[in-house]
């Protein structure tokens, strides 16, 4: 799994990527919708292997790692 959170002029962007031996157990969808919330961000999508998504408050990429980091956890 990769997550990737990227800054410019002041807006988040989010990737995540899932592998093919994880995906049966957590979809990227629902890590990045988890990581979009943390930057005011609403909705995200894509499939359960590969998922972007975007938000206004880049100053919070730190917040999105961590809704993300939860969500594995309570996925596991």
């Amino acid at each position: 799994m990769i997550a990737y959170i990227g800054v410019e002029d002041g807006k988040a962007a989010l990737a995540v990527g899932v592998t093919d031996d994880l995906k049966g157990k957590i979809s990227a969808v629902d890590l990045v919708k988890a990581g979009v919330a943390a930057v005011g961000g609403q909705g995200g999508g894509g499939r359960p292997d590969m998922a972007q998504g975007g938000g206004p408050n880049g100053a919070d990429a730190g917040k999105a790692l961590d809704a993300i980091r939860a969500a594995l956890k309570g996925a596991a």
